[in-house]
């Protein structure tokens, strides 16, 4: 495991990690459950007495997302329940003057650390460790808190130099994060696991399933994914029409593979029997897969009786775990896969971790509670390589911090 922020010593001048990047529309900052998540982390630090500078990012570079965090310093602020103050500096002179004034209890948000050149070449922890960016702000703290778990696949300076030269800790939402997405792989349970996968990355979901073969009992596929598998299966479904590029380049490079995986799981495969699409009236409509002579359609959500399939399976199972959509959830037409496998988990009592990029968003777009299930995550890459056994990075360093000191 790793220490969390229950074993820090008392009164430390801290710099915690944070991931609030966030959906940005017309230059406007979007809240979302990321602040509310992170709130607690800096909530308990604050009132635990702890001076906490937090670092965070938006964007990229040449993105319309890569913007100031000076907005974020306010929606956090509403979250947290007291004055969270900002500096439009990083590790410059401006910020390291508001670090060193900073008085216990209270809380400082850095500039977004994407506009540091140290911060996002992908290098080892030791090479980071050595950048101006890091050596700068290092010596300014007592330790360092890692909280952004969503970010923890990248090896990025505030990430992993930090790390390396500080005691470091986990914050709440590394903790939660880390014990949900590895319960697959460490948990035992009494009856069936199932793992829903969808999402638009073939090689994703082939990752998941190969890494889960000996956790997982039954897979219930759809979105892209499962359309491709649908394909080598026999059905006319999983080409492109027009000038799509979902689905030819994905399946001429994984083929084989998905041929491979088919053949043998195919016991514990279920696949869609139904696909819905957009009648010329605009509407939804299904067909199912016997009627599908030729793909003349474009199929954006499983139908029907796919949902009921999958939601008997699921009403079935002691655990069950969500990596993607089904569908195109954002429009309420194409939602009924999503949104009808995560109700049947909802009135489920089973241990439940919904993830995957955008698809824990579906929880609070169509009235879902979000303690209805055992845990929601906020991580898209590192859930997925939570779930295929790959090493985080920042995850590691946090595991082997007291062997640096």
């Amino acid at each position: 495991m790793f220490r969390t922020i229950d074993d820090l010593p008392t009164e430390q001048r801290l710099l915690v990690r944070l991931d609030l990047n966030s959906p940005v529309e017309d230059g406007e900052v979007q809240d979302n459950r990321r602040f509310s998540r992170h709130a607690r982390t800096v909530r308990e630090l604050a009132e635990a007495g702890h001076r906490v500078v937090c670092l965070a990012h938006q964007g990229r570079p040449g993105r319309d997302t890569f913007v100031s965090l000076s907005q974020h310093a306010d929606v956090l602020s509403e979250h947290v329940g007291r004055e969270v103050g900002f500096v439009a500096d990083t590790y410059g002179e401006e910020a390291q003057a508001a670090i060193e004034e900073l008085g216990p209890g209270e809380i400082l948000l850095l500039e977004n650390v994407r506009m540091c050149v140290d911060e996002l070449p992908e290098k080892d922890p030791e090479t980071h460790a050595k950048s101006e960016f890091v050596e700068t702000l290092a010596p300014l703290f007592d330790a360092y808190v890692n909280d952004a778990y969503s970010a923890a696949h990248r090896k990025h300076a505030s990430l992993v130099g930090f790390p390396v030269v500080l005691p470091a800790y986990a914050g709440r939402v590394m903790e939660t994060e880390y014990e949900a997405n590895t319960a697959i792989a460490t948990r035992e349970f009494d009856g069936p696991v199932t793992m829903v996968v969808g999402g638009t990355k073939a090689t994703d979901v082939i990752g998941v399933m190969d890494a889960l073969e000996d956790r997982v009992d039954r897979f219930c596929l759809g979105g892209v994914a499962g359309e491709l598998f649908l394909r080598a299966a026999g059905h006319d479904v999983g080409y492109d029409l027009g000038d799509g590029d979902l689905y030819d380049d994905q399946w001429a490079d994984n083929r084989e593979t998905i041929e491979r995986v088919l053949e043998e799981k195919g016991d514990q495969l279920t696949l869609a029997v139904d696909l819905a699409y957009a009648d010329a009236d605009g509407e939804r409509a299904e067909v199912t897969l016997e009627e599908i002579d030729e793909k003349t359609e474009d199929y954006l959500d499983v139908g029907t009786e796919t949902v009921d399939v999958y939601g008997e399976l699921i009403r079935e199972s002691d655990a069950v775990f969500v990596k993607g959509a089904l569908g195109v959830f954002e429009d309420e037409r194409f939602a009924d896969g999503t949104v009808g496998v995560l109700r049947a988990i909802a009135d489920t009592d089973c241990f439940s971790v919904v993830g995957g990029g955008d698809t824990s968003r579906a929880i609070g777009m169509y009235g879902l509670d979000e303690d209805d299930f055992s845990h929601v995550s906020i991580a898209g890459g590192a859930y997925i390589r939570a779930l295929t056994g790959e090493p985080l990075p920042a995850v590691e360093l946090l595991q082997t911090a007291d062997d640096r000191e």
